[in-house]
């Protein structure tokens, strides 16, 4: 009998008793019988706490704009799986991975990969079969022991380093920062987008012996005070001036376009020719980024689930011009540090609606909500999935108010589809 989607995602799902079981010993192993062909262009991996889609995404279109020929693997997904794979900048079809599962399915004999790792191998089966150009692939976990880093990359790219994921990549910083630069490799390019660089991340990149450019150090960009229409880039040997400000232009991101382009420098002459910049930048955020959809009320779509992509999510929050009532839908996963993720908005929502995650990861509604009163946070209600809760939150909201929706890829991809947009 020939297998869904749907039944092949669920099978998945039963191969390894782990959800997460991080190492690169299984993925090698399949990669050998696979036998992979490299792009001609290169290969541009990107790690990081947060930044990591946005990051993705402006490379994909630059390169694009470039005519090259892209493949894209992220995750996790909003609301369709196939969301994961993208070739030329479509979503791949339910035929396209059914038949590369079957690949790896062949490939993989008693092998228990995880649900990840066999989508990821047979992202990696695809895209050698599509010969493209060049392949952007989005770490899933860390960075050392992700299934992703089972491939070489040209280039590794790194946006930030917070705490996160501690039972698996450490206590530290420091700890994680050197998980994350497990992807860079010696003597080839890495790039670093943040402005604080962690000691454990110089060390980990010297150790190996990686060519390594930082944010602020050896690429950037300025904007002169008072000027909100034009910013300069400034890369390792290309300077382009007064371009035009993407839709999003607040610090978070113009430090990911500017990582995105150094990375994209670096990968072959010729791809920053200033109309083709200028065309990627006027390209729109990928969903679920601070996605702001105007209904009677305004929404606000956010993946952020640490606290750093909290504190980020505050601030363009409150350079909003509507600073109206707002209410906040939220439901976390178990493993995140909930304290300090909700501090960031106690202060400026009126009401909270919890919900449950449908995962064995999430966290208990009853549990957060808990939290969030503790904490300060006014008119806290459990509101039970995320589509009652973004009822609830319309309900109890006036034509004109805000009603941020975060915490999760589990409650942002919901919510998109409960506004009709997917």
């Amino acid at each position: 009998m020939q297998r869904s989607l749907s039944d092949w995602l669920a099978w998945q799902a039963t191969l390894n008793p782990r959800d997460i079981d991080l190492g690169l010993e299984r993925v090698r192993r399949v990669v050998d019988q696979l036998s992979l062909v490299r792009p001609e262009t290169g290969i541009i991996t990107v790690g990081g706490t947060n930044g990591k889609g946005s990051t993705v995404s402006f490379i994909e279109c630059l390169c694009a704009a470039n005519g090259l020929a892209t493949a894209v693997y992220t995750s996790p997904h909003l609301v369709r799986y196939n969301e994961r794979m993208r070739l030329n900048g479509d979503e791949v079809s339910d035929e396209w991975l059914i038949e590369h599962f079957v690949a790896v399915d062949a490939a993989r004999g008693e092998i228990p990969l995880t649900y990840f790792e066999f989508g990821t191998l047979a992202a990696l089966h695809g895209f050698s079969q599509a010969r493209v150009d060049v392949w952007i692939l989005e770490v899933g976990l860390g960075g050392r022991l992700d299934a992703v880093n089972v491939i070489d990359p040209d280039i590794s790219v790194v946006t930030t380093v917070a705490l996160e994921h501690q039972d698996w990549l450490g206590d530290t910083i420091d700890a994680i920062a050197a998980e994350k630069a497990g992807i860079l490799r010696r003597d080839r390019p890495a790039f670093y987008g943040d402005e604080l660089i962690p000691d454990g991340f110089t060390q980990k990149a010297k150790a190996i012996g990686a060519r390594l450019s930082c944010f602020g150090a050896d690429f950037g960009y300025t904007q002169d005070q008072g000027n909100d229409l034009t910013w300069t880039w400034q890369g390792a040997a290309t300077v382009l001036a007064d371009l035009p400000l993407p839709s999003l232009s607040d610090p978070a991101q113009m430090r990911n376009i500017s990582l995105a382009l150094a990375a994209v420098e670096a990968c072959a002459q010729g791809l920053l020719e200033r109309s083709r910049v200028e065309q990627a930048l006027s390209a729109p955020c990928p969903p679920g980024r601070f996605q702001v959809i105007e209904r009677d009320q305004q929404w606000i779509i956010d993946v952020a689930h640490n606290p750093q992509a909290a504190r980020v999510l505050r601030q363009r929050v409150l350079g909003l011009d509507n600073q109206g009532p707002m209410s906040v839908v939220i439901g976390l996963l178990d493993d995140k540090q909930v304290d300090a993720f909700v501090a960031q908005f106690t202060d400026v929502a009126e009401r909270w609606f919890i919900c449950s995650i449908d995962t064995e990861r999430g966290r208990d509604a009853e549990e957060l909500a808990a939290v969030i009163s503790r904490l300060g946070g006014r008119n806290v209600t459990v509101a039970g999935t995320p589509e009652q809760a973004l009822g609830a939150a319309h309900a109890a909201s006036v034509p004109g108010e805000l009603i941020l929706v975060t915490g999760s890829f589990h409650i942002a991809g919901p919510a998109l589809s409960w506004l009709g947009l997917y």
